[in-house]
């Protein structure tokens, strides 16, 4: 029985293995990760046999694409999840489905925010002055702040995550991301008063 605590070493090791197209490996690495990965897409697509053909869809991909992961970049967890999600959304475009709903298993608010004809959180976000002012911010941080809170925050890595990666001290990288937080807060403080 797999392990329900994903070690992102072990997969990193198993990726490593798919790149020499390791079957043994590729086993684990589904078997440690499809239940979860299922999961995910099963909340995107909310029917059971549409969830499976992603599933089935993403680890392809996986198998096809193990050379393209980048540890640098995020974690073999969140790697994978993005290619599930992408699949699922790639799935929903190229049928033209629309997801059906049980209200009575969701919450009023979360109904109506779903059923509403404007734009998604996502596409909210990205269209916000919000958005654009912590991009700002952002680039306004010295760059190993900036790729230290970038490593924590977007890819969910802890701080000694973050130390291995960049090869620094787990101080450092704490003190770092402290800073960077605290000047961000700044930055959009200001840019927020403007």
């Amino acid at each position: 029985m797999p392990s329900t605590d994903l070690q992102p070493e072990q997969l990193k090791i198993w990726l490593a293995a798919v790149v020499r197209k390791d079957a043994v490996a590729f086993r684990a690495l589904y078997d440690a990760t499809s239940s979860k990965l299922f999961g995910f897409a099963l909340r995107i697509l909310v029917k059971r046999e549409w969830a499976e053909e992603v599933l089935q869809e993403s680890f392809v991909n996986i198998w096809n694409n193990a050379d393209s992961y980048q540890a640098s970049l995020a974690a073999p967890m969140t790697w994978m999840t993005t290619i599930v999600r992408n699949k699922a959304f790639d799935f929903l475009r190229r049928t033209d489905r629309t997801v059906e709903i049980d209200a009575d298993t969701f919450d009023k608010e979360v109904m109506n925010a779903m059923e509403s004809a404007g734009p998604t959180p996502l596409e909210a976000l990205q269209l916000t002055d919000d958005a654009k002012a912590l991009a700002t911010c952002l680039a306004r941080l010295e760059a190993m702040h900036r790729q230290a809170i970038a490593l924590s925050f977007y890819h969910d890595l802890s701080h000694s995550e973050v130390a291995a990666q960049m090869q620094l001290p787990i101080g450092t990288v704490k003190t770092w991301i402290r800073r960077g937080l605290e000047r961000l807060k700044i930055c959009l403080g200001k840019l927020g008063s403007a």
